[in-house]
């Protein structure tokens, strides 16, 4: 007779229960493996960076150098959000509401991000937009810099955190029904104001969850702008390249520090979001 299986009185195969054992093997299992990938090497971090105190952790990321590079690095994720949330948006609305002759080429393209390395990435804005090239001294000529500059980074993260609002607005807007804006173009409504009074409200919360992945995306960004941002101190350094120069000269404690300041304000956004997606969630 198979195991996990008894005969009852009038020889039906009756199910044995479960073993508690088997459960709570389960979840010690799976809670050690959380704990081996994702919690001790936080609190690592934490270890290194605090391991002076406060006063030293203070000092590392007020320092000119990191200072800068955090600015840097919130300023340019923030313009990327703002531009990405406007033409994600967009986009996703052209792939639901429209039908057109390549529209399923150009959906797969915006996947693209996503498989490209994001050092790929940084390579191709350099070919394309770098000083060496048609664009670029072409843009320069005119005294506005691309790669090696600011307006590089902000488009480096553009590219890579481009489907992020697409594909989070996307299904939402597919499931807003037709019917409400063919009623509303029955009233005298223009395209513009049944796009801002009956779709907008039902996608807005869509549109801000794919806003802060994209801007929490953008915080830990390093392969495209390395590439593109010159990484010059206090001027193109970013957050993420500056922790990879401090570990380079043997400063891990300042790199630890820097570290854990985006760290906190990634997992602040993944409970803010969190938070928002338990609210939005129907009550049973």
């Amino acid at each position: 007779m198979p195991t996990g299986a008894a005969r009852g009185p009038a020889g039906a195969r009756v199910a044995e229960a479960p073993r508690p054992w088997g459960r709570l093997g389960l979840r010690t299992a799976v809670v050690l493996w959380l704990a081996l990938l994702i919690v001790l090497p936080i609190a690592a971090l934490f270890a290194r960076g605090l391991e002076d105190g406060p006063g030293a952790f203070w000092r590392d990321v007020t320092a000119p150098i990191a200072r800068e590079a955090l600015l840097l690095t919130l300023g340019a994720a923030a313009t990327m959000t703002a531009i990405n949330v406007v033409m994600g948006t967009l986009t996703a609305y052209v792939l639901v509401r429209y039908r057109f002759p390549g529209r399923g080429l150009f959906e797969s393209l915006v996947d693209v991000p996503f498989a490209i390395p994001t050092l790929v990435t940084g390579l191709m804005l350099v070919i394309l937009y770098g000083p060496q090239s048609f664009v670029g001294a072409w843009l320069g000529a005119r005294g506005f810099q691309v790669v090696f500059a600011r307006p590089g980074i902000v488009l480096a993260l553009l590219l890579v955190c481009y489907p992020f609002v697409v594909r989070t607005v996307q299904p939402v807007l597919a499931e807003v029904e037709r019917k409400q804006e063919e009623a509303a173009w029955t009233l005298g409504a223009s395209r513009w104001t049944t796009f801002r009074r009956v779709v907008l409200p039902a996608i807005a919360p869509a549109i801000f969850t794919g806003g802060l992945l994209a801007f929490g995306r953008a915080l830990g960004e390093f392969g495209a702008i390395v590439v593109v941002a010159g990484n010059i101190p206090r001027r193109t350094l970013t957050a993420p390249i500056y922790v990879y120069g401090e570990i380079e000269s043997q400063g891990e404690r300042s790199a630890s520090a820097v570290s854990i300041v985006l760290l906190v304000l990634s997992l602040g956004l993944l409970l803010g979001l969190d938070l928002l997606q338990r609210r939005r969630a129907p009550r049973v």
